[in-house]
Formats: C-alpha cells, structure tokens, sequence
C-alpha cells in the first residue's frame, strides 16, 4: 500500500471545498510487524513515525481554517483483519492472541502525549 500522508492535507481540503462541511479522519493507521521484547515492551516507532507525519498534514489543514473536528487512528487494539487473519496488526495496544493480555505499544504512549498536549508534541 502507498503511504503518503499529504493525502490527509489534500483530501480534506478538497472535500471542505466541495461539501463545507466538518472533516473527521476516521480510519487512518499502518500495519506493522510487532513483536515484544525481552521484556514485553513493543517499539513500534515506524507506526509513531506514520502517525506524526499524517497529523502535521492534518494539522496544515486545520492551520488553514478547515474545521477538523476528529481524527481516529485505526485500530485501537491489533484485531483480526478480513484480508490477512491475524497476521498483520494495526493496533495501538498489542494483543497476545493466545492469552488475551493486552500491552501499551510505544505508538499508544506517543499518542497520549500527543492528545494531552494539544498536539504540540508533534514536531518532538
């Protein structure tokens, strides 16, 4: 899949455009190989990469006027995906299938320093 983030820019601009109506992001994430370490901490920094740089388009796009009213990354908790099982995982806490515990990945305490601080952690 294509990962361009000044898509979460245009498009919304775009759509604003055509429709004048708020804009809410309501699927966006990636798929990334995570696996625990030594000691079940899950460095996912591909994943706080894709995220920060889809939100500065986002927020290019709010610095404009657009109205952004929400964005939801996708997916809160790595799920079974139709496509591909379990396989892939896209999620911002990690689930051990066979146990069903659930860990913090390194993306999820990135985003809630990120939402906590207003969005003004992105450029760190």
């Amino acid at each position: 899949w294509p990962v361009v983030p000044s898509c979460l820019y245009w498009a919304s601009r775009f759509l604003y455009e055509r429709y004048n109506l708020p804009i809410y992001i309501t699927e966006n994430g990636i798929a990334t190989v995570d696996i625990p370490d030594s000691k079940g901490n899950i460095d996912d920094s591909s994943r706080i990469n894709y995220m920060r740089e889809h939100l500065k388009h986002l927020n290019r796009t709010v610095n404009e006027g657009i109205p952004v009213k929400g964005y939801f990354y996708w997916s809160l908790m790595d799920n079974f995906e139709w496509q591909f099982g379990f396989t892939k995982r896209f999620g911002l806490i990690y689930v051990d299938y066979d146990t069903q515990k659930r860990t913090l990945k390194k993306s999820a305490l990135w985003y809630k320093d990120f939402i906590a601080s207003g969005g003004k952690t992105l450029n760190d």
